[in-house]
């Protein structure tokens, strides 16, 4: 089983739907574009969402157990894939990419 590293790509906010659909959350979301994080089998990387692991982690998994080429040539690198997190108001797009490192 290989690492895989976790790069936040891009960070969205939809004001305008907060502001009419959501009860205002302090700190919902605390990472940063560049940021990354490196997975090391089915363990969450320390600091990264909870819920954006959950919607990322399955396609962790498989890569790191060879998995490449999702839905048929979707991304350039074949053992990448490129994920976002579940939360509609603000999105943010990570990078998932297999190592060469073997997990422990």
């Amino acid at each position: 089983m290989k690492k895989v590293r976790i790069t936040v790509m891009r960070r969205a906010c939809y004001e305008d739907l907060m502001a009419k659909y959501e009860n205002p959350i302090e700190n919902a979301c605390m990472v940063e574009e560049g940021q990354v994080f490196i997975a090391d089998g089915w363990r969450r990387p320390e600091g990264l969402c909870e819920s954006a692991w959950e919607t990322m982690s399955p396609f962790v998994m498989a890569l790191a157990h060879g998995a490449e080429d999702f839905y048929e040539g979707w991304m350039k690198n074949k053992r990448s894939a490129m994920i976002s997190c579940n939360d509609g108001f603000r999105p943010v797009s990570f990078l998932l990419e297999t190592m060469e490192e073997d997990a422990t």
